[in-house]
């Protein structure tokens, strides 16, 4: 190695040499390695032959530069990239502080925040110290982080040192309640709600007044909590001691809804269309339902079995059979008067899902049950009345489809004032009056508070007569005498346009 080295070192020098030179002549070696002198380079001393030791590159040139140009443009687009990620500075959610951070990091740093605040109850408190996670304390924080980086991400530096993000912070009013009532036990009465019952003396629902009582109000201290927080703070006091505890369900409230039942109970029942067919009492209806107070509200909780137990009697008052018309006619048909109406038959169809139905009902404050009947069509019955007036015999008889009803001894038109022969029809009838006849000498006979006058034929009728009894003999001017309870019989039996045929 020493050979190399030192060829190399020789030509280095003699390179030198030749540069300090200039004009040197070059010196030309033989393949023998046998130097020639020339007259100008004397021979070297030495038997040493030469030989050209390769030459080492040129070093390469330095670039600190370049690589401190390529650090800084990777600090800049990474600081770009983050910038595209994380909340602008000065960002804060509910008063807790979010900048430089992602979605992700804010929102475990305000979950802590909130979990980790605390409160000292002072007074009757005893200074016991409870945290937000103690009390139930939530917030929706991935949510309100996503909207901090949304409205303030840190590449938008108009959006740098931006409004705060509100959120909203709740205690748990359950878990709030059991922690403070642990805490501080002393301070808690619990108050009492007010009710609805039935009074049966009544036959109404009356309510069940309410009475306050104490604790700590979980409403303030979430307020607190809530400003605590807002104002950068972690910690703050609130007081212990017993605070009048309203009931969750007033006199007012209780009154509301008992007035709302009992007005209820005066429509409560099963409905043909706006027929109110099975009526439902309020000592009924009051099995039916109770009022039950659900965590501070009253509401109606019906009893299914109960209301089963009325609608499986419900076919006993809705079925029927039908009830025929009645219509009295003359002999060409003609319906003179209905005497009474049709009525169609009906069974109460499918009830397997009506308690269910009423049940749901009730508790929506509805008291009209609808229900659905299968009819069946009532038929009309014709009757053909009649009355025959036989003079010879002085009796009146009554038809109707010519079977004979009754029949009476009457008092007729004597010889000087007959009743007139013939077929007739009623045509008017006449509770009361006085009539005033004419007697053959020319005189006129007045007869006050004559009854139950059915007319006929002119001024002949049928009536009441209460001056005689000597039925069987003609006794009048022409109208047909009758007992009072016989003459108000034909006049309540005899329509109009009825057929009174009088004969020998």
């Amino acid at each position: 190695m020493k050979f190399v080295t030192d060829l190399i070192s020789a030509q280095d020098a003699k390179t030198e040499k030749l540069t300090e030179a200039g004009s040197a002549d070059t010196v030309a070696l033989t393949p023998s390695g046998d130097e020639t002198p020339t007259d100008s380079m004397p021979p070297e001393s030495g038997d040493q032959p030469l030989a050209w030791a390769p030459i080492e590159p040129a070093p390469k040139k330095k670039r600190l530069g370049l690589w401190i140009g390529l650090g800084v443009g990777a600090v800049v687009i990474g600081v770009g990239a983050a910038s595209m990620i994380l909340i602008a500075p000065g960002t804060t959610v509910a008063g807790i502080p979010v900048g430089w951070m992602t979605p992700g990091a804010a929102a475990d740093v305000i979950s802590a925040h909130v979990s980790e605040t605390e409160v000292t109850l002072t007074g009757a408190g005893d200074d016991v110290v409870l945290t937000g996670a103690e009390l139930g304390a939530a917030v929706d924080a991935s949510a309100l982080a996503d909207k901090a980086f949304a409205e303030h991400p840190m590449w938008n530096v108009g959006a740098w040192m931006g409004e705060p993000v509100a959120g909203e912070i709740a205690l748990d009013p359950a878990v709030a309640d059991t922690a403070l009532r642990d805490a501080v036990p002393a301070s808690f009465e619990d108050p009492v709600d007010a009710g609805v019952v039935f009074d049966a003396a009544t036959g109404s629902y009356v309510i069940t007044p309410s009475a306050t009582g104490t604790g700590v109000d979980v409403a303030a201290l979430n307020e607190a909590f809530i400003d605590t927080i807002a104002e950068g703070g972690k910690s703050f006091e609130f007081p212990g001691g017993p605070a009048e505890a309203a009931p969750a369900v007033t006199d007012e409230d209780a009154t509301a809804l008992a007035t709302s039942i009992n007005t209820m109970l005066g429509t409560m029942g099963f409905y043909l269309g706006e027929e109110r067919t099975v009526p439902v009492d309020a000592a009924t209806a009051s099995t039916w339902f109770t009022v039950v107070d659900d965590d501070g509200t009253l509401r109606i909780e019906a009893d299914q079995a109960a209301i089963q137990a009325t609608v499986d009697a419900l076919p006993a008052a809705v079925d029927r059979a039908p009830v025929n018309a009645t219509q009295i006619v003359d002999s060409s048909g003609k319906v003179l008067r209905t005497e009474s109406e049709g009525v169609n038959g009906r069974a109460l169809s499918d009830t397997s899902n009506l308690a269910s139905d009423v049940a749901d009902k009730l508790e929506a404050g509805e008291s009209v049950f609808p229900i659905s009947v299968t009819e069946t069509p009532f038929s009309a019955v014709t009757l053909l009345r009649k009355i025959d007036v036989n003079l010879s015999s002085q009796t009146a008889t009554l038809y109707e489809n010519g079977a004979v009803v009754r029949s009476w001894k009457i008092s007729s038109g004597k010889a000087a004032t007959p009743t007139d022969v013939g077929n007739f029809k009623v045509y008017a009838h006449v509770r009361s009056q006085t009539m005033k006849s004419r007697e053959p000498d020319g005189s006129i006979t007045e007869t006050p508070n004559v009854p139950w006058v059915t007319y006929f034929n002119g001024d002949e009728g049928f009536h009441g007569t209460y001056w005689h009894s000597n039925f069987g003999n003609r006794m009048s001017h022409g109208c047909v005498n009758m007992p009072i309870d016989v003459a108000r019989f034909v006049y309540e039996w005899s329509p109009v346009g009825m057929e009174v045929s009088v004969h020998n």
